[in-house]
């Protein structure tokens, strides 16, 4: 490692501690867009940003407390590292909750005659239009539509965390709605 750029890092996080808000800046700026690029090498570059400005809110949060013990690029790089780890196994186990609660949804529905699964239709019809308007039309356009997040936030002019933000709830909406109609969904919710 540079000895300049250590003790460049070491002098930045000593100023910090000391409530030095222009030292926190330009840590910062040294170091935010470097961590966005290397976060988005794991992770879409929302999420990395996202994910950089939490670690960098924490050093700011814990600068009398933290103990760096490698030096400053390291740890930086080391944290957006596992959190983005986290966040992809974080989506992957939603992901695979949401696709059981639909097979196990699908089976259910194959085991049921002909008006029973008219009855549930019309019940998964009137859950879905008690949703809130924001909830539901986000809900339509992926599932019914088979939309991407992204494609649904182009369309209403919002960012894709708000439009998954709006299905999760939708999901948990219809959950509750259609809990006595659907026990499996009890079962996908402890899943999740």
């Amino acid at each position: 490692m540079d000895k300049k750029l250590y003790s460049e890092d070491k002098h930045l996080l000593s100023s910090i501690r000391m409530d030095d808000k222009n030292a926190y800046t330009f840590l910062f700026r040294k170091y935010y867009p470097i961590l966005c690029a290397y976060g988005n090498k794991f992770i879409e570059l929302e999420d990395a940003e996202e994910i950089v400005q939490d670690v960098m809110l924490w050093l700011w949060d814990n600068r009398t407390t933290h103990q760096i013990e490698t030096s400053l690029s390291q740890y930086l790089f080391r944290s957006v590292y596992h959190r983005a780890m986290n966040r992809i196994a974080s989506k992957q186990s939603q992901n695979r909750a949401d696709t059981l609660f639909y097979e196990q949804m699908q089976e259910m529905l194959q085991d049921t005659d002909y008006y029973q699964i008219e009855e549930l239709t019309k019940r998964i019809q009137e859950a879905i239009r008690k949703l809130p308007e924001s909830y539901r039309e986000s809900f339509v356009m992926h599932r019914f539509q088979h939309l991407s997040y992204k494609e649904i936030g182009a369309q209403l002019g919002i960012s894709h965390k708000t439009v998954d933000y709006r299905i999760q709830q939708a999901l948990k909406l219809l959950r509750i709605e259609l809990k006595d109609y659907l026990p499996i969904i009890q079962i996908a919710v402890l899943l999740s």
